[in-house]
């Protein structure tokens, strides 16, 4: 029971990444909101955590603000934001249209700064933890990608800045960067041919010194998060971690 009765609000926690981490924190008693534009299962734990799922457009400023107060009403309060939600599509540098790229920068960089902004005015009195979910995309650049790396790469900056910021007030600012094996990486896969899934999976085996391929969410990922929910991360600010089995290395 290390998150006993911390409440915490988890963007895109509908699947995937997001719901591991909704699950894992219930599992250790924490109180869960998940906010999404799907629907949320509602999930209880014999040890007294819980989770519940509210609608929200964390791009849009009042979708953002109804859901945060309607989840902090719920919660009691507010003790953690992780915030995971974002989209990912495929394009070329070449060929991304304004309307594509303002629309990645809408969910992923704006997204953020409303949903950190209003889990600020929750934390800012007795502090707690902001964990945003960034991308080696943002670091490293992503061939494919280039909106959404650049909107990561915005993401991570703005995550040290606050970090900065805010640790006075109590709270601490990380980032994550994982390399976890989700159900739009499946879909991913799905759309290749055989030679370009051959391909694909012979530069993950060269690329991850452990194991070769992405990891779990449940197993690799969410231990990860509980901790930086909990007290022992209490000085621990302004990191970006990757969880990624070595894939990006940073010194």
């Amino acid at each position: 029971m290390q998150l006993k009765s911390k409440r915490i609000i988890v963007t895109g926690g509908a699947r995937g990444i997001g719901a591991a981490i909704v699950a894992a924190y219930v599992d250790e008693g924490a109180r869960v909101v998940s906010l999404d534009l799907a629907d949320c299962d509602a999930i209880e734990s014999v040890g007294g955590g819980w989770s519940c799922g509210y609608m929200c457009d964390i791009a849009d400023p009042g979708s953002v603000t109804q859901a945060f107060g309607w989840a902090t009403t719920r919660l009691g309060g507010l003790d953690v934001l992780v915030h995971a939600a974002a989209v990912a599509p495929n394009a070329t540098a070449d060929s991304i249209t304004l309307e594509a790229w303002e629309q990645v920068f809408a969910v992923n960089a704006r997204g953020t700064f409303l949903t950190n902004r209003a889990a600020f005015d929750h934390l800012k009195d007795a502090g707690g933890r902001i964990i945003n979910f960034a991308s080696a995309a943002g670091v490293g650049g992503q061939p494919g990608k280039a909106h959404y790396a650049a909107s990561k790469g915005a993401v991570l900056a703005w995550s040290r800045t606050i970090a900065r910021e805010w640790g006075p007030l109590g709270i601490t600012v990380n980032a994550i960067a994982p390399a976890i094996w989700t159900p739009m990486y499946e879909a991913t896969r799905a759309s290749m041919d055989a030679g370009q899934l051959a391909r694909h999976d012979a530069q993950m085996a060269a690329l991850i010194p452990l194991g070769g391929r992405l990891g779990d969410a449940e197993r690799d990922l969410a231990p990860m998060l509980v901790f930086l929910a909990g007290e022992g991360a209490r000085f621990v600010t302004g990191q970006t971690f990757m969880i990624d089995g070595g894939m990006l290395m940073l010194s």
